[in-house]
């Protein structure tokens, strides 16, 4: 048996032989209230590392180590029928895996945070754990053009070897785990639920296909934990604690988008920001980020920069702006060049385009076809530049 020098972040000896009969004691630990890595390490220590030595400790030891009254109490009502359902669960598939703190598969950026969870429970492919990561994040009702950047953007890193991890919510997230999808399934979900509650219900197929495609889903709930509000932000410095930075797509001044941010800045990881419109609520977010030092971003070259190792397919470095395609060539376009980021009417369009309606409308059709602009309440907006 071998041990992994501390300064790897994992402090505990492992062999594979006994990670089942282990397993039970971390799941125990796990739900002790407010237990830190830091306390685990001493608790394990004292015990030479046998863990179910830890619960056999008498109420003035575990005092005499630290532990308050609600963490003895949580130590002393071992949870049978906790192990027992994730038992079950891990039996169901051979797909479904459960990681503990000190498993080899175990993601080290995760270890590196300052609470990282005692166990992740996962299905799909576990090596997503260990490709570099870039999480997206943004509001749960942005914008055509917010649904846009975020496709866009997990595309465009993915294919340059980066994968995209989000909290598989509506909005943002949702299109930034399906922009991962359109190119080679690089993406990790994390859940605010258990690994079996998919939530929000609307996002089963993209769960399903998140899977099917060689994707991973991820979290740190015992199966069949409902997705309660306090849950997000623990699901929140997760996302964070996987990533090597955050983007924050489109987000309100207060919207857990900002959270996942500030997670990632206490977790000395990078943060990104794409800017917008004044106007738009959903850019505040963003533009306070970047007042507060965050990188702003109109390209994937410029998230790129920060991370010198990732290389196109060709092993060259990739220029710092998105090659446009022959549709976008069209933004100098006098009619397309009338419509703003915001929704403008068809008749402001034919104003300052200086073209008859029926021209406007056709040429609209044909744009929001190529992907363009798109139609919603009020006119329309554009999509790129």
């Amino acid at each position: 048996m071998s041990i992994i020098p501390e300064n790897s972040g994992r402090f505990f000896p492992f062999h594979p032989s006994e990670e089942k009969s282990w397993l039970p004691y971390w799941i125990a630990l796990s739900l002790v209230p407010r237990f830190s890595k830091m306390r685990l390490k001493c608790l394990a220590e004292f015990c030479e590392f046998d863990f179910e030595h830890i619960f056999r400790l008498g109420d003035d030891t575990l005092q005499g180590l630290g532990l308050d009254e609600e963490q003895i109490q949580a130590i002393k009502q071992f949870p049978n029928q906790d192990i027992e359902r994730v038992q079950n669960w891990l039996s169901q598939d051979s797909g479904h895996f459960a990681l503990t703190y000190h498993h080899p598969k175990y993601p080290h950026s995760l270890r590196e945070i300052s609470s990282p969870p005692l166990v992740i429970y996962g299905v799909g492919n576990v090596e997503r754990l260990h490709q570099p990561q870039l999480a997206v994040v943004g509001s749960r009702n942005p914008t055509e053009a917010g649904k846009r950047l975020a496709f866009d953007f997990a595309k465009a890193l993915t294919e340059l070897g980066c994968g995209v991890t989000s909290g598989l919510a509506l909005g943002i997230d949702s299109f930034a785990h399906k922009g991962a999808l359109a190119n080679d399934a690089n993406t990790i979900a994390v859940l605010g639920s258990g690994i079996d509650v998919c939530y929000p219900k609307r996002n089963n197929a993209l769960f399903a296909n998140i899977v099917n495609q060689g994707g991973c889903i991820v979290s740190e709930f015992l199966p069949g934990t409902r997705p309660l509000s306090h849950h997000f932000p623990r699901r929140n410095r997760m996302v964070s604690g996987l990533s090597l930075g955050t983007l924050v797509v489109e987000a309100a001044i207060k919207s857990g988008s900002l959270i996942t941010a500030y997670y990632a800045l206490q977790q000395n990881r990078e943060v990104f920001a794409i800017p917008g419109s004044v106007n738009n609520p959903l850019t505040q977010g963003g533009h306070h980020l970047i007042k507060q030092g965050a990188k702003l971003v109109e390209s994937v070259g410029d998230i790129l920069e920060e991370f010198s190792f990732f290389t196109n397919k060709q092993g060259s470095k990739p220029s710092k702006n998105i090659q446009k395609s022959e549709d976008q060539s069209l933004a100098l376009d006098p009619l397309l060049d009338s419509v703003d980021y915001e929704a403008t009417s068809v008749d402001l369009v034919a104003r300052r385009s200086g073209l008859p309606i029926s021209v406007v409308l056709t040429r609209l059709l044909e744009y929001e076809l190529r992907g363009l602009v798109s139609s919603v309440p009020g006119g329309y907006v554009k999509l790129g530049d």
